[in-house]
């Protein structure tokens, strides 16, 4: 979690910013990035050590492999989209028909009704849902984040991926906490495994704290 000014931001959230202003205080800048910015100014936060108060943040290219991170300085930002935001967002009928991971998102708004949690869609579909950039495609998963600041019982944690089985597409349930990330599936048939975690510094196995400076359970 990061604060921008009067606000927090938390991975995945997408930054609408002021490209260019932004690209002028990046040196080396990777011309596939450079030119999708401008054409759409948004950033995704990423996982990261905030540097000087500036967010970590990474650009998407239209390929898999082209992902730039970088930083963002706050007063570049207009305006902030989280994924729970974007559950209320609709594609127009010719892509949402087209695309099994937007099928798939329509059928797991109905399956998790009762889901109290904020939760959304990250990757490919967060990011059109939120541009309106058609990056999403036939291929692509359906990227699940959940914002879990209180513990998630294993019972729950395997209902929930129960839930999200069967759909037109596969799905990838990332639960965030305010210290890690981690794998819901994962999380769900651990026993009394530790799973893998992703931390702002790095990647490693353990078992999952819910709170900042919180015990391990």
């Amino acid at each position: 979690m990061f604060l921008l000014e009067a606000a927090y931001v938390r991975t995945h959230d997408l930054l609408e910013v002021d490209s260019e202003r932004f690209l002028s205080l990046h040196a080396s800048v990777p011309e596939w990035a450079a030119e999708g910015l401008r054409r759409v100014p948004f950033l995704v936060v990423r996982r990261g050590l905030a540097l000087e108060r500036s967010i970590p943040v990474g650009v998407r290219g239209p390929e898999r492999n082209q992902r730039w991170a970088a930083f963002c300085e706050p007063g570049l930002v207009k305006s902030i989209t989280t994924p729970p935001q974007l559950l209320k967002r609709s594609l127009p009928a010719f892509r949402a028909d087209s695309l099994p991971a937007f099928g798939a998102l329509s059928l797991l708004k109905d399956r998790w009704t009762d889901f109290d949690r904020p939760w959304g869609p990250g990757g490919s579909v967060g990011f059109e849902l939120a541009t309106g950039n058609h990056v999403a495609k036939p291929e692509s998963d359906l990227d699940i984040v959940i914002y879990a600041d209180e513990p998630i019982a294993t019972d729950e944690a395997k209902s929930l991926c129960a839930l999200a089985s069967g759909l037109p597409a596969a799905v990838d349930i990332r639960v965030e906490t305010r210290t890690c990330g981690f794998s819901l599936k994962e999380y769900a048939s651990r026993g009394v495994a530790p799973i893998l975690l992703r931390t702002p510094g790095g990647v490693r196995l353990g078992s999952v704290s819910w709170m900042e400076g919180g015990e391990s359970e």
